[in-house]
């Protein structure tokens, strides 16, 4: 069931995204070649605390930490670890939070000093796909059309849209009705209204669409070892547009 929420809880949703987005800001300034990835959860977590939300990853379904940092193939729930960062690499961070009882989640993803065109290509790409899955979620369109718009935007431009993942509402759970994949035929499913608070969150990768979970049962790569890129934002439809409650 979809729930619609009212102004007020649109306020506290735009005031724990709002943490999110400050934390992500944060994170990327400490992004640098050497910088290993369990830094940048200690970093995510403590931050999240300090300012009074609780990380909303850490013990979810049972996932060990705040932050997911998924390195060049690494399409997404990346567990931080050792692992330093080195010149080249793209890192995705998605990192969540609940605040005063509701949940702010949105992701990026960040060079690590110079990296190849083709890297930069998808990272445009992909950040791309996010701004065109926003424009379409205005009252009146369907739900599918924003996976249309990421969709065929994405292929339009060589590359493809992961299939196995998908965005989804929010509020006072992490994960709410409607799944939002990021493909699909334009003009299907429920009718997008004032009041949704969707996370919008395509991930894209420069070669096949298909993906593989790794041993350790969280973290998927692409299937061919391509790079993957993966940009989310919290956005609540209004009568007058998308509001972007992630972003400072």
């Amino acid at each position: 069931m979809i729930t619609l929420k009212s102004p007020k809880e649109v306020g506290l949703l735009r005031e724990s995204n709002r943490i999110v987005a400050e934390i992500l800001t944060s994170l990327r300034e400490h992004i640098r070649p050497g910088v290993t990835t369990e830094e940048l959860d200690r970093l995510a977590e403590e931050l999240a605390r300090k300012k009074g939300a609780i990380p909303a990853f850490k013990g979810y379904n049972g996932y060990p930490a705040s932050l997911c940092v998924s390195v060049n193939e690494q399409i997404v729930h990346g567990i931080p670890g050792p692992r330093r960062l080195k010149e080249g690499d793209i890192v995705s961070l998605d990192m969540g939070v609940r605040y005063n009882g509701y949940y702010g989640d949105a992701a990026i993803t960040v060079p690590v000093g110079a990296v190849s065109n083709k890297a930069k290509k998808l990272l445009d790409v992909t950040k791309g796909a996010l701004e065109k899955a926003i424009e379409a979620a205005v009252p009146g369109n369907r739900l599918s059309d924003i996976s249309y718009s990421i969709q065929s935007y994405v292929e339009g431009e060589g590359f493809s849209v992961v299939r196995e993942f998908v965005g989804h509402g929010i509020g006072k759970k992490l994960h709410e009705d409607p799944q939002i994949p990021n493909y699909g035929p334009p003009h299907r499913g429920p009718f997008l209204k004032v009041g949704m608070v969707l996370a919008l969150e395509p991930m894209v990768n420069a070669g096949t669409w298909e993906a593989r979970l790794l041993s350790d049962g969280w973290t998927a790569v692409t299937a061919d070892g391509s790079l993957s890129a993966h940009f989310e934002d919290t956005i609540a439809i209004t009568d007058e547009g998308p509001l972007i409650l992630s972003r400072l």
